[in-house]
């Protein structure tokens, strides 16, 4: 089965961008595709680079970013999402580009299933 993922919420205040993690890594081991990764609304604070979680903490940036380099699935930040919350290309972590909601509508109309993770 090929997934898209849709993410609403930012990293450190709602659990949606750790369970979308934990989903996408389960569903690339048991054999499904997950070609994109839509981060929307308060999700794009997903790509920001200048985060600094605390040393014991979970750095959920960083874990997207690597998703992107070991499995290429591609991690798309809404350019107007981003641009409200100043997410631009200066502060995007590795893995992550800015695009437009054409990037979301390509995902749902190209897979079987578009999971969305927040409100």
């Amino acid at each position: 089965m090929k997934f898209g993922i849709l993410i609403n919420e930012g990293p450190f205040t709602h659990q949606a961008s750790d369970t979308a993690y934990k989903f996408v890594v389960a569903a690339l081991e048991k054999g499904h595709e997950v070609p994109r990764v839509f981060f929307y609304y308060d999700g794009v604070y997903n790509a920001n680079k200048l985060s600094a979680p605390q040393a014991d903490d979970r750095n959920v940036v960083k874990r997207w970013s690597d998703l992107a380099a070991d499995k290429g699935v591609d991690l798309v930040v809404c350019i107007a999402a981003g641009l409200r919350r100043g997410i631009v290309e200066d502060n995007l972590m590795d893995g992550f580009r800015i695009s437009g909601l054409g990037q979301l509508t390509e995902a749902a109309i190209g897979t079987d299933r578009l999971m969305m993770f927040g409100d």
